[in-house]
């Protein structure tokens, strides 16, 4: 009895490393295959003659996959269990990646919105693998895979073109990273025989289908709004600071350096993020200094446009924690891992519907204004908003 004990005891943290590395070897593939599209984009429209209108198209159907396909994430995650729908999904992302690599018209369209849908899938999903597999580090957890995506997004967009570069051939430079699906799925493969879906406990009620609906609650819609409106920021800034910034008479080397280092410094945002939360009560202090700093960040570059570094530094750190402060929440909100998955098909679907119109939103807004002024304001007055939502959402309640 006592030697069955001991190895039982003995074999818990080799579980727990176990699923901590499938979580972040699930996390690699989220952002990667996206980031590495803009470095490489004038290479692409000029080998498949698209339009700039059909470029944007081409970068936006992602975030238009995320938007369509996030509420059907649970249902799957029913049908199939959470680790063969995890892993199913990271299966249509690295098809989609290898499809938009290959040498025929269509594939770019249609490896784009497959990679879209496995990607929104994992999205959803991921936080209720972290509710299930760590129910009492939900923050610390969130933040680490939050800072290994940023981390090799950040990555994949530095290495690209040097790729491309090597190889002749920007096929090459994105396919590549259909390899780090691979490696995922080969590592997840076990927990699909190992891991049935398991009985619920006796008495246990509060799933979400016997649950009210996260969109039938205030609080669900509170941190859906919270979830959208802290997108902004980072879709705006990948896409408008080096051209917000060049027009303030930064170069363009420099203002591609200024989003590298917007990247890095959101990693030491999703890092802060994770080591504050889970020491405190609610997580409303992290919501506001985080939404703040994102208000600092865009009315910094209308009033002192000099000071770019630190506007940048302070988006960073604001896109960084409110990003883990949002996806905590789906975990630290609800009372099940099918509650978690129900709260973030729908605060994902709303919210990347959300991220997917506001870039070109303060595009069309710089083009009526023939400036940066009105757009930079208007983000500013959003992120105030986005804070309000932030200490509302981050509140210590539960779904009903």
């Amino acid at each position: 009895m006592t030697a069955s004990v001991s190895r039982a005891v003995g074999s818990r943290p080799r579980r727990t490393a176990v699923a901590l590395i499938g979580v972040l070897l699930i996390a690699v593939n989220l952002r990667a295959a996206l980031t590495a599209v803009g470095p490489v984009l004038g290479l692409m429209r000029a080998d498949l003659q698209l339009s700039a209108a059909a470029a944007g198209l081409l970068t936006g159907l992602p975030l238009l996959a995320f938007a369509a396909f996030s509420p059907v994430a649970p249902a799957v995650a029913r049908a199939l269990g959470l680790d063969r729908a995890l892993w199913l999904a990271l299966l249509l992302t690295a098809a989609g990646i290898v499809t938009r690599s290959l040498p025929w018209s269509a594939g770019p369209w249609l490896g784009t919105v497959a990679l879209g849908i496995g990607i929104a899938l994992v999205n959803v999903l991921l936080p209720s693998l972290v509710k299930r597999d760590f129910p009492t580090r939900v923050a610390q957890i969130t933040g680490l895979y939050s800072a290994v995506q940023s981390t090799v997004a950040a990555l994949a967009a530095g290495v690209v073109v040097p790729i491309a570069d090597a190889t002749s051939s920007w096929r090459f430079g994105l396919g590549i990273w259909a390899g780090m699906a691979l490696i995922a799925l080969a590592a997840l493969a076990p927990r699909l025989a190992a891991r049935p879906a398991p009985a619920r406990p006796d008495g246990e009620h509060h799933d979400a289908r016997s649950g009210r609906s996260p969109w039938t609650t205030a609080l669900g819609w509170q941190v859906t709004v919270f979830m959208g409106l802290q997108s902004v920021p980072y879709f705006v800034f990948i896409a408008w600071l080096p051209s917000v910034l060049e027009s303030r008479g930064v170069t363009p080397e420099a203002g591609g350096w200024d989003l590298f280092l917007f990247q890095i410094v959101s990693v030491v945002g999703n890092l802060a993020a994770a080591a504050v939360s889970h020491r405190l009560r609610d997580q409303r202090l992290v919501g506001l200094v985080g939404g703040l700093l994102c208000v600092l960040a865009f009315a910094g570059l209308l009033l002192v446009p000099a000071a770019d570094i630190v506007w940048t530094i302070s988006g960073g750190l604001g896109c960084g924690s409110t990003i883990v402060l949002a996806l905590s929440l789906f975990s630290l909100r609800t009372r099940t891992p099918d509650q978690a998955a129900a709260l973030s098909g729908m605060a994902q679907a709303v919210g990347y519907l959300i991220a997917a119109g506001a870039p070109a939103a303060f595009g069309l807004l710089h083009d009526a204004s023939g400036g940066w002024e009105l757009p930079l304001g208007l983000a500013a007055l959003a992120m105030v908003v986005m804070s309000l939502f932030a200490t509302l959402a981050a509140r210590d309640r539960l779904l009903p």
